[in-house]
C-alpha cells in the first residue's frame, strides 16, 4: 500500500509499547513532514541513549555510569531501601521530595501468567545488599495490583526472618478524589490503612 520505506517505518514504530497500527501510521507521516535535521536529531538521541545508558550495578536504576546518581550520593541514607518494580517508579518517588534513602529496582513483578517468577527479578541482588549496606528498613513500593501485591508478599516473607523492618507504602483514596468514584479495592485499602486523628 505504502512505499516500502514508509511501511518499514510504520512496522517498526508499531512494535513500540502502546503504539497501535493507526498511531504508528500517524507517527510515520508526522516524521515524513519534519525537516531531515529534526529526524536526524531524534535518531541520534535514540542511538546515544542506547550507547550510553546502562543499569546501575548496585540498584539497577538507569545510569550512564556504573553507579546511578542516587547510589553515588553519599548524603542518601544507605540503611533504608525503597524497592520498586521499574526505574520509572523512582522518578515518581523522587518527585515527592519525601524519601532520602536508596532504591532497588526489581525489573518487574511476579506474574505466573506472563512466566515471570522470582528468579527473573533482581531479588537475590536485593538480599545481597542487606548486610554490606547495613540495611535496617526495606520499603516495598510495588504497584497496587495483583502482581505487585504478590511480589510484595513474597518479599516480605523473605525479608522479615532476616531481621530487617519491612514496610509498605500506603494505598487508598487519592487526594481530591470522590468516594462514589472509588472502586471496592481502593476503598477497602483506604479503610485498612486508616489513621487515628487528634490526641487521646
Amino acid at each position: 500500500m505504502y512505499a516500502d520505506a514508509v511501511q518499514d517505518a510504520i512496522d517498526e514504530l508499531g512494535r513500540l509499547p502502546g503504539v497501535g497500527p493507526k498511531s504508528a501510521q500517524r507517527l510515520a507521516f508526522h516524521l515524513m513532514k519534519l525537516p531531515v535535521e529534526d529526524v536526524e536529531r531524534l535518531s541520534n538521541a535514540l542511538t546515544e541513549m542506547k550507547r550510553k545508558v546502562r543499569f546501575c550495578i548496585q540498584c539497577f536504576n538507569i545510569s550512564e555510569n556504573e553507579l546511578c546518581t542516587v547510589c553515588a550520593d553519599s548524603r542518601r541514607e544507605a540503611g533504608v531501601v525503597c524497592v520498586v518494580e521499574d526505574a520509572r517508579d523512582i522518578v515518581a518517588v523522587e518527585r515527592t521530595g519525601e524519601f532520602r534513602g536508596r532504591y532497588h529496582v526489581l525489573g518487574g513483578a511476579i506474574s505466573p501468567i506472563e512466566g515471570v517468577g522470582p528468579d527473573q527479578l533482581h531479588i537475590s541482588e536485593l538480599l545481597a545488599r542487606l548486610d554490606p549496606e547495613e540495611v535496617t528498613e526495606v520499603i516495598l513500593a510495588t504497584n497496587p495490583n495483583i502482581e505487585g501485591e504478590a511480589t510484595a508478599m513474597y518479599l516480605a516473607r523473605l525479608l522479615e526472618p532476616l531481621g530487617v523492618m519491612v514496610t509498605k507504602v500506603a494505598s487508598g483514596l487519592p487526594v481530591g478524589g470522590d468516594l462514589e468514584y472509588a472502586d471496592e479495592l481502593t476503598l477497602g485499602r483506604a479503610l485498612e490503612g486508616r489513621q487515628r486523628l487528634g490526641g487521646a
